[in-house]
């Protein structure tokens, strides 16, 4: 039982709350654009599926202007050009970077995983604010980078995390920061989807490169392989090592992100997979990642964190639920010294104590544009809620459980401070091998 405060929590006050919270870059973003009133121009690079629905978002942003737009799928990027005749399009990134350069303020980047980093590099060293889909990066090593080259050139950056500023995540966010459930003492998150890739990995066959498919710069920086039909492209590459994250890398960072912010967790200690190793070249399914997260000021200790996804489910036991009552589909259950709050996957949170519904009383929280908040800030008004300082530590933990996903049953130890596992074959897998040609600087 929630009930909502009459005292609203404005804007500016949720987001001083999560300073306390989120590490703050060390200066404040400088703006290239001399006013609020004055057009942000913006290049969208991927703008097919959720890089479409990216591109019309920002789009539809208060004094934008899109004067570029980059896909490596002619028909996806021949669809754009005609909604924004006014862009130039280019199917490589790297040209349109270079060819538009100072025409660009503001980059958005809604590719596969595996170029998110490479793409984003390459924008933030030409001093470009970026929008970055999440995870924000496919490898720890590319994460890192691109939260200092963001902090070093103060640009303003935003992880795409929609539902960050849905109003339910910001309500179970202030629930947890105001302490209503007491000092949390584990927490669970989860989704029913699942990621998984063939176990056998690529078959023995090769098919025709679609006409409109630059196959060479969909791959990038991956090693190079055989075009297969419906195999990667446009939509089946997030099963794949080498191109997508898993369920975890897909889901994580918006389902670990509440509890992330409200607890303020930063530093993983420790994490061990108890599910299936992943294969050779693709993800398993029935992911079970326990993580140790370092002691904040809303956790009774080092945190306990469980990651659970397909057929695994957390147990509901731990929940509290009342009688009739189920654990959604997705999402997070946190256990506090005074009660639980369940938070479903874009829905409100409940609180449950002893299989009894418990009233809370939590600040309004109005939802947010979470694009208005980027390209605001681009202009100089306001500031972004999902920075890299704090998106790039959230990827940073998505990411380790990926890679405990290849060494089931054992436990690793992670040096945020050195971006070091203390195991040689994890270790080995906080960067990427490029493909030649490819080499990310």
């Amino acid at each position: 039982m929630l009930r909502v405060s009459n005292r609203r929590l404005s804007r500016r006050s949720f987001l001083a709350s999560s300073a306390a919270f989120a590490a703050a870059p060390a200066l404040l973003p400088r703006f290239s654009v001399a006013s609020p009133l004055a057009t942000l121009n913006v290049a969208c690079i991927g703008v097919g599926g959720m890089g479409g629905a990216d591109l019309g978002s920002v789009a539809g942003c208060r004094n934008v202007r899109i004067v570029g737009l980059c896909d490596v799928d002619g028909a996806r990027l021949g669809e754009a050009a005609k909604a924004h005749p006014q862009a130039r399009a280019f199917p490589d990134f790297r040209v349109l970077l270079d060819e538009l350069g100072k025409d660009v303020d503001a980059v958005t980047v809604s590719t596969p995983d595996h170029m998110h980093g490479p793409i984003a590099i390459a924008a933030l060293q030409r001093e470009k604010h970026v929008y970055c889909q999440k995870p924000l990066a496919h490898n720890l090593r590319e994460c890192r980078r691109m939260k200092e080259l963001a902090a070093r050139h103060r640009l303003v950056t935003q992880m795409g995390i929609q539902i960050h500023a849905h109003e339910a995540y910001r309500t179970a966010v202030a629930a947890l920061r105001a302490g209503v459930i007491g000092k949390v003492q584990q927490a669970h998150v989860f989704d029913g989807k699942s990621w998984a890739g063939p176990a056998a990995g690529r078959p023995q066959k090769s098919d025709p490169v679609p006409e409109q498919l630059a196959w060479d710069l969909w791959l990038g920086v991956a090693p190079e392989r055989p075009f297969v039909l419906g195999l990667y492209h446009p939509a089946n590459w997030r099963g794949w090592l080498d191109f997508g994250s898993g369920t975890l890398g897909d889901m994580g960072c918006h389902i670990f992100d509440p509890v992330f912010a409200g607890l303020g967790l930063r530093a993983v200690r420790e994490v061990v997979s108890h599910g299936p190793a992943h294969h050779a070249e693709t993800f398993a399914g029935d992911g079970d990642v326990r993580y140790t997260f370092a002691a904040t000021a809303a956790t009774a200790g080092d945190l306990p964190f469980r990651w659970t996804d397909g057929r695994v489910r957390p147990d509901a036991a731990q929940a509290q639920l009342p009688a009739g009552v189920q654990l959604p589909g997705a999402g997070s259950f946190v256990v506090g010294e005074r009660g639980v709050m369940v938070l479903p996957h874009w829905g409100m949170p409940a609180f449950y104590c002893d299989g009894e519904g418990i009233l809370v009383e939590v600040p309004a929280m109005q939802g947010l544009n979470h694009y208005e908040e980027w390209t605001d800030a681009c202009r100089g008004e306001g500031t972004t809620s999902a920075v890299f300082a704090y998106a790039g530590p959230l990827t940073e933990a998505v990411l380790l459980g990926t890679i405990a996903g290849r060494f089931p049953g054992k436990a690793l130890r992670w040096d945020a401070e050195a971006l070091r596992i203390d195991d040689a074959a994890a270790d080995a897998l906080v960067a990427r091998s490029y493909r030649k040609g490819w080499e990310v600087k």
